[in-house]
């Protein structure tokens, strides 16, 4: 198959948005509260995805797009990676709770929110598994699409 550098660019804004659909269906239909670090990874599919929908808007032809991609996924990867971490901690191990990220946005505290959804709490830590994996885990296999989509795109012909 011969896809053009519109088409990836189009995948990959798809992709972005069923992933961010599927956590809208977890959290609304599910009752599955994001944590910080899940709001964090929601953000960096949304800047992948809003990217690579600008690319393909402005110049599908020009690279810098797809590379920009690729960047806010691999952020996006990190933060699903500390979320590993957090996870494999020992109970009691993982950063203080604090108040709920809903607190501290509606308090003007945006510095304690953007530290919580930066480093974690230990909210991160108690997320449930699905189909046997960890949300994380999901998380970062949809930024390797991501990047998957982003490195076909820069790869693939012109239109």
């Amino acid at each position: 198959m011969d896809w053009t550098k519109t088409t990836w660019g189009l995948l990959v804004t798809a992709w972005t948005a069923a992933m961010l659909v599927f956590a809208a269906v977890l959290e609304h239909g599910f009752d599955m509260a994001p944590c910080a670090l899940c709001l964090m990874q929601r953000f960096w599919f949304v800047v992948a995805g809003l990217v690579a929908l600008g690319g393909i808007a402005h110049n599908p032809r020009l690279g810098i797009y797809p590379l920009v991609t690729i960047v806010a996924a691999l952020v996006g990867g990190g933060f699903s990676v500390r979320q590993l971490w957090v996870e494999s901690l020992p109970p009691g191990e993982a950063p203080a709770c604090g108040a709920g990220i809903d607190y501290l946005i509606d308090a003007g505290m945006a510095g304690e929110a953007l530290r919580a959804m930066t480093l974690g709490t230990s909210d991160c830590a108690a997320t449930p598994p699905l189909l046997g994996l960890s949300l994380a885990v999901w998380a970062l296999l949809g930024f390797a699409g991501v990047v998957a989509g982003a490195v076909m795109q820069w790869r693939a012909r012109s239109a």
